[in-house]
């Protein structure tokens, strides 16, 4: 009787809506919609990679306890100056999705298999969102702190059915001649490195190319130029090891430096531009359930973001969207009895694990293990924890992806929980719903819950430009 009644009440209240109300979409009137689309000269797309809740969540809380204020992306959630959603984050054949189909949602449109980048499951392509930007006339690029060859920066830029082809990514970036791409992965651009030895620096450089290789290159290149910027094989450093190592400082942009650069960049167009900045670190320190590596980079980030929001509040003419492609092994802070004096060790972190790992070898006593993990973050293990750590290194490979000598990170992580409070449901990706968030004209746009692929034609109407594939 009572489950009638609430029908019938929902029912009436539904009759009620068609009859009465005045149209209203998800907070914007139907005239506010059309008034975005258009409105936007600039976009800058925000990707902290494999970023769960609780990544985000912890960031904020230590940079409050450490910093005394709070991160910038969800101040602007407090000072309600935001519109934010959550995002369904699946590829077309997986709950679960990885940054190649993950980004690919975003930059073709449409949801591709994991490990493909804008190709069907036919063969098909779809035409990645730069390129249909840069014909349109806008400027456009990629910054990150993995890869510049990697897979959501990728995403975003081209078309290929195998995210690995990384020296094949490095030629398409060259012949689509995107103006400006930074990060990592010196080895899929150097002649030393590549498996056909081409010399892409130097191509880059005959093209027309401002080819910077160190943070003092990237200040001093020429502006009137495209701009190529390859710090670091592999991955950059994580942030927490660079802050405490000087020739790193000296040597690697920050994400945010990036970030500042390519505007300043790419904003000379009296077209404006489009650009995406990925916080890709942010991922494998989830991945190696790496908390000190993870947060550090987290607040990189977020200082990321702090740049492109600066911009975007004295030029009413550009959208920030901020975002990730998928949560990674939930990291959570976890009720015990000294949850907050644990918690706040991690202020104190210099090193990160990985830097931790790669320190130890297998002839190495318990005790040096103790002391290497308190110096780098300022707590002692017990003797039988450092011997469990040591029983790692008798027989260690060099295959996979995230982990080539399958270092103990995972046991790390379980002993380091009793020092931090911060404990994982695991070491991939996840399903999640995640954050969206947009600041900026074109922002009215946003439904509270959306689905990866349905910001790529979000993206063309805010800007103006067409939506035909």
């Amino acid at each position: 009787m009572e489950r009638r009644k609430f029908l019938n009440l929902g029912l009436l209240a539904t009759m009620a809506g068609t009859i009465a109300v005045p149209e209203i979409i998800y907070g914007s009137t139907a005239d506010e919609k059309h008034k975005s689309i258009g409105s936007a000269k600039n976009i800058i797309f925000m990707v902290s990679d494999g970023m769960s809740n609780g990544t985000l969540t912890m960031a904020d809380l230590l940079m409050q306890r450490k910093l005394g204020y709070g991160s910038k992306w969800l101040q602007l959630y407090r000072e309600n100056k935001i519109k934010h959603a959550l995002m369904d984050t699946a590829s077309a054949d997986s709950l679960v999705t990885d940054s190649a189909a993950g980004c690919s949602a975003w930059g073709g449109g449409v949801r591709v298999k994991n490990g493909s980048l804008n190709i069907n499951a036919d063969g098909t392509s779809n035409k990645p969102i730069l390129q249909k930007f840069k014909d349109a006339g806008k400027s456009v690029g990629c910054v990150t702190t993995v890869p510049i060859t990697h897979a959501t920066p990728a995403g975003f830029a081209i078309n290929t059915k195998n995210r690995g082809s990384q020296e094949e990514i490095a030629n398409l970036y060259l012949s689509h001649r995107f103006d400006v791409m930074m990060g990592g992965g010196s080895e899929y651009f150097s002649k030393e490195k590549r498996k056909d030895s081409r010399d892409l620096f130097a191509e880059f450089a005959s093209q027309g190319f401002s080819v910077a290789t160190n943070k003092t290159e990237l200040l001093n290149s020429q502006t009137n130029k495209p701009l190529l910027g390859v710090f670091y094989e592999d991955g950059l450093p994580y942030t927490l090891d660079q802050k405490s190592t000087h020739t790193l400082l000296e040597t690697i942009p920050t994400l945010a430096e990036m970030t500042l650069k390519a505007i300043q960049q790419l904003s000379k167009n009296p077209n404006g531009f489009v650009m995406q900045v990925e916080g890709g670190k942010v991922d494998w320190g989830a991945h190696a359930n790496d908390i000190g590596a993870l947060l550090y980079d987290q607040i990189a980030f977020d200082e990321a973001v702090a740049v492109a929001i600066d911009f975007a509040e004295t030029h009413n003419d550009t959208l920030v969207v901020i975002t990730t492609d998928h949560g990674n092994a939930n990291p959570g802070l976890i009720k015990s009895r000294n949850v907050d004096t644990n918690f706040d060790r991690i202020q104190q972190f210099k090193y990160t694990n990985e830097w931790i790992l790669n320190k130890i070898s297998k002839n190495d006593t318990p005790s040096k293990v103790i002391e290497l993990i308190n110096e780098a973050q300022g707590y002692a293990i017990t003797a039988n924890d450092a011997s469990e750590i040591l029983t790692h290194y008798e027989d260690l490979s060099n295959d996979g992806i995230y982990n080539a000598y399958k270092l103990p990170f995972r046991k790390l992580a379980e002993i380091q929980q009793l020092y931090t409070s911060v404990g994982w449901s695991g070491m991939d990706h996840s399903g999640d719903f995640v954050e969206l968030a947009m600041f900026g004209p074109g922002s009215d746009l946003l439904n509270p819950m959306v689905k990866n692929f349905e910001l790529h034609n979000l993206m063309l109407q805010a800007a103006g430009v067409n939506v035909g594939r």
